[in-house]
Order: C-alpha cells, then structure tokens, then sequence
C-alpha cells in the first residue's frame, strides 16, 4: 500500500470527495451535520478520509487530524478554540487519544448550541395515522369445566372418552 496514514480495519481507506459524502457515507446524524460543516470550516480541512467507524479529516496546516465519529469530533490541542456560530465548544479530555481533547456533537447533548440548525426530523414524510378498528364483540363467558372423572390408578383427570394416561 502506498499509503500515508494506513488501512482501515476492513482493508481499504479511500477519500471521501467531499464533507457531505463522508458524513452519508458514515451515516451521521442529518442534525449533526450543520454542526460539524461549521467545524470544519473553522479548523481549515483539506481532505476526507474513510477510516471505518470515523472520518479522518486532514488539515491543510499543523495540527492533527480530526477524528469524526457518529456523536463526537476528536483531535482538538488543549490550547485550541474552535468557535461555531459565536460559541467556543466546550473541549473535553480524549480518552482514546490521550493528548487531544474532543466535542460531543449536538444530538450526544441534552440542549443543543444556539445557532445549530436542527433539522424536523421526517416529519412531513410520515404516513397518515390508520383509523382504529371498531372493538369486538365481548368475548363469550367460558362454559363451565365438566368433571370427566379421575383415575383410580394414576390419579390424573379422565378425558371426555373416558381414558387417562396409564390406558
């Protein structure tokens, strides 16, 4: 492999042509996707590429790539800021990649940032409600059990033809 940075688990990392094909490609949230256009505009990136379970986001000057997964955005330095729509995000300690910090994505977040566009989730494409069926008629009080009998030898209840288990 000719490769710079290396071979995803599955045996092949390809680029991604463009920051909307690698988030569908990753199948991402459509609510996170604002938020992380405006990441990536914010940190400068250069290419997209298919890691498996992430997205490797090369910049186009120093600093790490960026690591985007389904519900967070990794590779931050301490000392960076990254602002989107007027707010720095609030950085948090990588457990994976222990000297960079990482951004839970707005739908991980209880209230999402204040100027992230939240999609209505289908919506307007949902089917009509099917009317409720009509109840059914009471069912019927269960006839009373007929006593067949029981065994004198086994003990078990007789059927209606007179046998049992031990016949």
């Amino acid at each position: 492999m000719n490769e710079v940075q290396g071979p995803t688990p599955t045996g092949s990392s390809r680029p991604y042509k463009s920051l909307a094909e690698a988030l569908r490609g990753q199948r991402i949230d459509p609510v996170n996707h604002d938020f992380i256009r405006a990441i990536v505009e914010a940190v400068d990136i250069s290419t997209f590429i298919d890691r498996g379970r992430y997205i490797e986001a090369v910049r186009r000057g120093e600093g790490a790539a960026l690591h985007i997964g389904r519900t967070y955005t990794n590779g931050f330095t301490e000392d960076e800021q990254v602002l989107v729509a007027g707010r720095a995000l609030p950085l948090a300690p990588s457990e994976g990649r222990a000297p960079y910090f990482y951004v839970a994505h707005p739908s991980e977040l209880l209230g999402a940032p204040a100027g992230v566009a939240h999609p209505a989730r289908a919506a307007a494409t949902r089917a009509p409600a099917k009317p409720k069926p009509e109840p059914r008629a009471p069912k019927a009080t269960p006839v009373e059990d007929r006593d067949y009998g029981i065994c004198d030898v086994c003990f078990m209840v007789k059927t209606p033809s007179g046998g049992c288990g031990c016949d």
